[in-house]
């Protein structure tokens, strides 16, 4: 739960291979203004592919 006044903020890594939300991370939104882009695993393909940072939508999965 965060506390009350953090600035911290939740975000969504979807992948660039199959297009689909497998992460969810925390960042800070005043030390780092630009996107996140990191390399994880994708369950769907089986590879290691670029996760790239989104908001977090707590409906679908899938990026349109």
């Amino acid at each position: 739960m965060a506390k009350k006044g953090e600035k911290r903020k939740i975000i969504g890594l979807v992948c660039d291979a199959c297009g689909q939300r497998h992460y969810y991370s925390t960042k800070n939104s005043q030390n780092t203004p630009d996107k996140i882009e990191l390399k994880k695993y994708c369950p769907v393909k089986r590879v290691n592919s670029k996760q790239l940072e989104t908001k977090k939508n707590l409906g679908r999965n899938v990026v349109k």
